[in-house]
């Protein structure tokens, strides 16, 4: 059957997210060349990184860390524009899958046991159709061996988008907007809490506060990029 999926490649031929370029047998998402310039950040090696730091004072956390450096017009611009805008919810599966990895690498987390995405409201989700941090979740899940739990942390609110707020606006946007529907469940777990992009961090602290009610709850954040530094 190789013919018949050559003759598929050739008719319908799969495109590197980053550059456009077509892949190879052996690729997949991202072409080695993209794959090999991708910015990481390998902060889950390091508990101070600047992603922790940016929580220190304001939300109680083990560690927090993101896979890749977030600029306008870098590769992982194109990464996460795919991810949330051109329904290629396998981005977001692939980028677990390959950060998952490297974080059972790291002792920080190696003690996971549940995954919670950080959640639309009802709304955007059926407009989108899905959740891109879901996505990355799930990629996570499977090479971290762990369970996605969906819907424990509920978005109680709808809110406008972050994009142009300062920073003290975007955690007022999203104070207080979402709630657990079953704490009892989380109780003394160790969480991996999870988004796409982090910036000023205001969307995962409200969601830190909101789970921090949860007795022996310890929550740790990983992000497929920060735009925050």
């Amino acid at each position: 059957m190789n013919w018949f999926g050559d003759f598929v490649s050739l008719i319908f031929p799969k495109i590197c997210v980053c550059c456009g370029n077509s892949l190879w047998k052996n690729e997949e998402i991202i072409c080695r060349l993209c794959d090999y310039h991708l910015p990481r950040t390998n902060f889950h090696l390091d508990p101070g990184n600047p992603v922790s730091y940016s929580f220190l004072g304001r939300a109680s956390i083990e560690n927090a860390t993101a896979f890749l450096y977030f600029n306008k017009g870098n590769k992982v611009q194109q990464l996460i524009h795919h991810l949330k805008y051109k329904e290629r919810r396998d981005v977001g599966i692939y980028m677990g899958v390959q950060y998952g990895r490297q974080l059972l690498q790291s002792p920080l987390y190696k003690s996971m046991q549940t995954i919670i995405p950080v959640p639309l409201h009802k709304k955007k989700q059926k407009q989108r159709g899905y959740n891109q941090s879901e996505q990355f979740a799930i990629g996570l899940a499977e090479s971290m061996n762990l369970s996605v739990s969906n819907n424990n942390l509920i978005r109680v609110k709808a809110t406008a988008t972050q994009t142009k707020k300062s920073r003290f606006n975007r955690y007022m946007n999203v104070s207080e907007i979402f709630t657990v529907s079953n704490p009892q469940s989380l109780q003394g777990k160790h969480i991996l809490l999870v988004d796409d992009v982090i910036t000023t961090g205001a969307t995962l602290e409200s969601c830190i506060h909101a789970m921090s009610v949860i007795p022996g709850c310890k929550i740790s954040v990983a992000c497929i990029a920060a735009a925050m530094l």
